[in-house]
């Protein structure tokens, strides 16, 4: 997504190891957009990135099922955390052009 968002095309890459920070411009407005990695090691400094966040883009991986309630739980978590009780929130149902994946509603 970060990808997309700064070259407007779809780029197949790995799954995000640590993190990638980019500064985006939209009609003058900047933005910082992390992309953080979602491995287990790495959930324990999330919160690390909160301060300030305003926006946040959950990326689902529409075709692991098994990994659905964890990213729900890990979705939870977030929004409890005091700095991200006023961050709006785009749940972005990734792989949804692959066979078998999961609708908007099985993921909601």
């Amino acid at each position: 997504i970060l990808s997309f968002s700064l070259m407007n095309e779809v780029v197949h890459t790995s799954p995000t190891i640590g993190s990638n920070v980019e500064e985006i411009v939209v009609k003058n407005t900047h933005f910082l957009m992390w992309d953080i990695g979602g491995q287990e090691s790495l959930r324990s400094s999330w919160n690390t990135y909160y301060s300030n966040t305003e926006f946040i883009i959950l990326v689902v991986d529409s075709i692991d099922r098994e990994r659905l309630s964890i990213t729900k739980e890990e979705l939870y978590r977030m929004l409890a955390h005091e700095d991200l009780r006023k961050a709006a929130v785009l749940i972005f149902a990734n792989k949804q052009d692959m066979k078998g994946c999961m609708t908007a509603a099985e993921i909601s």
